[in-house]
């Protein structure tokens, strides 16, 4: 039996890209940390926001890279010579990945009440209809 993917559909021409960044996305290990919503702020505009209680701006890195949204968080160790009766509090790293689709922009980020707030905004879309003329052949 043959798998049937998005890309070998044979109406979905042009898909490979897409395909390729979503398995990629699946194994970049985006467990549960840190907890994040996506809200949609307008037609064509959206918010990331992550819990990042802990983190500086500093901590924090936004990248693109290849149509993929990457957050990073790396806490400095300034635990050196503290003695922790109870450590509930966990100082990790962490990567989050989000792939964008073509069109999609990335805004400013906002660090608020330990929440970082990422705004997307996606280009509307132009309706383009093209005529193909058909010569004989």
């Amino acid at each position: 039996m043959t798998k049937l993917t998005l890309a070998s559909h044979p109406y979905m021409l042009g898909f490979e890209q897409l395909e390729r960044l979503l398995e990629r996305n699946a194994k970049t290990g985006n467990e549960g940390y840190p907890p994040f919503n996506i809200e949609q702020t307008s037609d064509y505009g959206y918010r990331i926001t992550l819990a990042v209680a802990g983190f500086a701006e500093e901590d924090l890195s936004i990248t693109v890279e290849d149509r993929q949204l990457v957050i990073r968080g790396r806490q400095n160790e300034a635990d050196q010579g503290r003695i922790f009766l109870h450590r509930g509090i966990a100082a990790r790293q962490f990567q989050r990945s989000f792939v964008l689709a073509d069109g999609v922009e990335v805004g400013e980020a906002v660090m608020e009440n330990g929440l970082l707030h990422v705004d997307l905004q996606r280009a509307k879309p132009e309706m383009v209809v093209q005529t193909i003329k058909i010569r004989r052949g």
